[in-house]
């Protein structure tokens, strides 16, 4: 059961989502991204940092609430919410738990109040599923390190001002050679080689980038030097519940659409819902994506209790991803043609919906995570 506080953080931002987000998402896809003014707006709303103190500019908010919260923004707008949830799980996050006083003053306030937006950076062309096979290097030089490498799929590339970036610093330790860095993007040596053209999402830039000789000093330095690989790792639990979340977010939008459909449509003298072909796979739909939901806020719950939640998390990205391609074909299935058409709303929510299952780990990786916890 939610607080009185957790159901008031949800229904004030779908109020908001629906409003706001949701009339215009076809222009922002249209138009490949969204206007600065809007992440400022966000940000009014706590939603750039909402597990982050608001003595500092968060919400304050526990990750049940976070995780609502996405689920209402993807509700209205898929690629909104994977900007979000990067910036909240794995950009804001990762300051907060590793980032130096001096680091967190510098550049949390340009974060929070969403005139900043993160860019995550590990995955790299021949280093996806495995992290640690990353080659971006970070060569240690007087005052700091000079970086050279390149990154893929990176999610807010073009528009990022600052970016955590995971390069080798020793070579011969493995994973335990990697470190984090604060990469702000204006600096020389950055660049964008190729904003990627995606299935969907297309309002989130996913780019290319690359680093060379880039010159950072040694207070960018995130946490340890060789602590890389596990700040990375820490900060991907709440990254899968995020993804788990906007799973279910963009699948109950798609629902929404089929049942309203199917209590309009008639057909031989009744509205299809009341046809059990009709009505039984709705019935499927939503009780399969209500365990899903309860996944991802059980996850969450774990989470702000202060319990391990990694197994729990990678559950819930698994089920809630899968489940959500499933009840957005579903719906598109019953609309029958007009699930088809663009103008139905379902084949962007199918389009944005499919990358859920490949980012912040795939499925694949989600099985291994659990099947090594059993």
């Amino acid at each position: 059961m939610l607080t009185e506080t957790q159901t008031a953080v949800r229904d004030m931002v779908r109020d908001f989502a629906q409003s706001e987000i949701r009339p215009h998402s076809a222009t922002f896809e249209a138009e490949g991204g969204y206007p600065a003014e809007l992440f400022e707006r966000i940000a009014q709303l706590g939603l750039m940092g909402m597990t982050a103190p608001e003595d500092i500019g968060g919400a304050g908010a526990d990750y049940v609430s976070y995780a609502l919260a996405l689920m209402e923004i993807a509700a209205a707008d898929g690629a909104l919410s994977t900007i979000l949830s990067i910036q909240n799980s794995l950009i804001v996050s990762a300051l907060l738990k590793d980032g130096t006083a001096e680091q967190r003053a510098r550049f949390l306030p340009d974060l929070l109040s969403g005139r900043a937006i993160g860019a995550f950076a590990l995955t790299e062309a021949d280093a996806g599923s495995d992290a640690s096979a990353i080659r971006t290097r970070a060569e240690k030089v007087p005052g700091g390190y000079r970086l050279n490498g390149a990154k893929q799929f990176i999610t807010s590339g073009k528009i990022a001002r600052l970016a955590i970036v995971y390069a080798v610093t020793d070579a011969a330790a493995g994973k335990r050679g990697i470190s984090a860095f604060l990469v702000p993007t204006d600096r020389p040596g950055y660049s964008v080689d190729k904003v990627e053209h995606k299935l969907g999402q297309g309002a989130s830039d996913t780019c290319a980038i690359r680093f060379e000789n880039l010159f950072l000093e040694d207070d960018l330095r995130l946490g340890a030097e060789g602590a890389g690989y596990g700040i990375a790792l820490s900060n991907l639990e709440a990254g899968r519940i995020g993804i788990a979340a906007q799973s279910v977010g963009m699948a109950q939008a798609a629902l929404d659409i089929a049942i309203a459909y199917a209590k309009d449509r008639n057909s031989f003298g009744q509205s299809i819902i009341q046809h059990q072909a009709v009505g039984f796979r709705l019935a499927d739909l939503a009780t399969r994506l209500e365990a899903a939901r309860q996944l991802v806020l059980s996850a969450a719950a774990l989470k702000d209790a202060g319990e391990p939640a990694l197994t729990q998390a990678s559950m819930a990205k698994l089920f809630a991803s899968e489940t959500a391609e499933a009840v957005v074909s579903g719906a598109i299935q019953t609309l029958g043609g007009y699930g088809y058409l663009e103008e139905f709303g379902l084949a962007k929510i199918y389009r944005d919906v499919r990358v859920c299952q490949i980012y912040e780990g795939t499925s694949d990786i989600q099985r291994l995570v659990i099947a090594r916890a059993l």
